[in-house]
């Protein structure tokens, strides 16, 4: 079985030693648990408390109802207890089609409300809000096993503190998809190949985006097979079936669509084009800055310029920083699937909420900082707190716009 050091770097040295030691972490499972959840849930139930108070003061806005029943998660509702069919046309080039949505979140809601007597909004609210919980989990034990527990911590607080991190306490798909996403590249750094393959499968089962999740489990099997070409004997056959079962998730769900739609390879991708969402290297998405710019508009627009703009930079900091090549591959293809799709300008952030480990950096620097000077830590987190709290309320409850 292949060691994490083996896929720390797309290149043959050796990364950084951790900055806490592994056994201290396998050690204390209860410790990290408590941490990750108990810091996320603190800091998300802030975020959901700001939503319910400007709810409450603006009107006769339900706050559960904005959370489990808003845009896309009306779909994935609507699936979830009719199956799917559902098609709304608004132009003769305008035909929103429930196909555009992947099974396994409605197939989750359904379940519960099986089991359970809750009703669809609040069976949405508890898949997501689990998924999120174990996703921090996952977070955390990615940054534990790369660069110890403090920055493991700082890597939750951070991606619980996202602008757009409000999505997180939405019936919405993120958190399933990045719960799936962090313990799948989790085990890719352990070289468990067939549990990380698995894994990449149900991530691609979650969301069109899951994709990135199974080419990171291939990329990293590739970069596996180059280095130990001369003994390959000894990985190859978990390695493959990790492999192998990667993009089966995904692939399902586009052939699935394409045979509803009488063409297998391309009725997905029609589709996703009849929603005003296709992948155009990025020409719509620079159409649409460029007319933002020069005209203005309403805030959302240009928080998600900034936004996208900061994880690009992310991007290259985890390149200079040398980043495991299954993480750098991983957050590569959503930044990539996010720059190059044109439509629903607005919803960028969202589709970067799963990239986690953009935010390795900063959870390093945040660490440092901490160290010499706590204060300054403290004000900075405040200050992404404040900033997660109030724009999270805002887009939920008054600017009207889709997620």
């Amino acid at each position: 079985m292949t060691h994490a050091s083996t896929l720390a770097s797309p290149a043959p040295p050796s990364p950084p030693a951790p900055a806490e030691p592994e056994t201290g972490e396998r050690l204390r499972p209860r410790h990290l648990l408590a941490a990750a959840l108990g810091l996320f849930a603190a800091v998300r139930l802030a975020g959901v408390a700001m939503v319910a108070a400007v709810a409450w003061a603006t009107g006769d806005k339900q706050p559960l109802a904005l959370l489990g029943r808003s845009w896309d998660s009306l779909w994935y509702l609507g699936i979830a207890a009719h199956g799917y069919g559902r098609t709304l046309r608004f132009e003769p080039d305008v035909v929103q089609s429930d196909l555009a949505f992947f099974p396994l979140y409605p197939a989750l809601v359904r379940a519960v409300t099986a089991l359970t007597p809750l009703g669809g909004g609040a069976a949405g609210l508890l898949v997501s809000w689990a998924a999120a919980a174990v996703a921090a989990c996952g977070i955390h034990a990615v940054g534990a096993r790369l660069h110890g527990r403090a920055v493991a911590t700082a890597l939750v607080l951070l991606w619980g503190l996202l602008p757009h991190s409000v999505v997180l306490s939405m019936a919405y798909t993120e958190p399933v998809l990045t719960a799936f996403a962090a313990w799948s590249l989790y085990a890719v750094l352990g070289g468990h190949w067939v549990r990380a393959g698995a894994l990449a499968t149900l991530a691609g089962l979650a969301r069109p985006n899951g994709f990135a999740v199974a080419a990171a489990v291939l990329a990293a099997a590739a970069y596996e097979v180059w280095r130990s070409r001369r003994r390959i004997g000894k990985v190859i056959h978990r390695l493959w079936t990790g492999a192998a079962l990667a993009p089966l998730g995904w692939g399902a769900c586009v052939l699935w669509v394409g045979h509803r739609k009488g063409d297998l390879l391309g009725g997905y991708f029609e589709v996703q084009e009849l929603w005003g969402s296709r992948f155009d290297f990025g020409r719509g998405s620079a159409h649409f800055a460029r007319r933002l710019l020069l005209h203005g508009d309403r805030f959302v627009f240009p928080m998600t310029m900034v936004i996208v703009a900061a994880a690009v930079l992310l991007y290259a900091l985890l390149l200079a920083d040398r980043a495991p090549l299954p993480l750098l591959v991983y957050s590569g293809v959503l930044l990539l699937i996010t720059l190059g799709g044109s439509g629903f300008f607005e919803s960028k952030p969202r589709f970067l909420l799963p990239a986690f480990p953009l935010l390795l950096p900063l959870a390093r620097a945040l660490v440092r900082t901490a160290r010499a000077r706590p204060w300054h830590a403290a004000v900075v987190a405040g200050a992404l707190a404040g900033l997660s709290f109030a724009y999270g309320a805002y887009l939920v409850v008054i600017a009207n716009t889709p997620l």
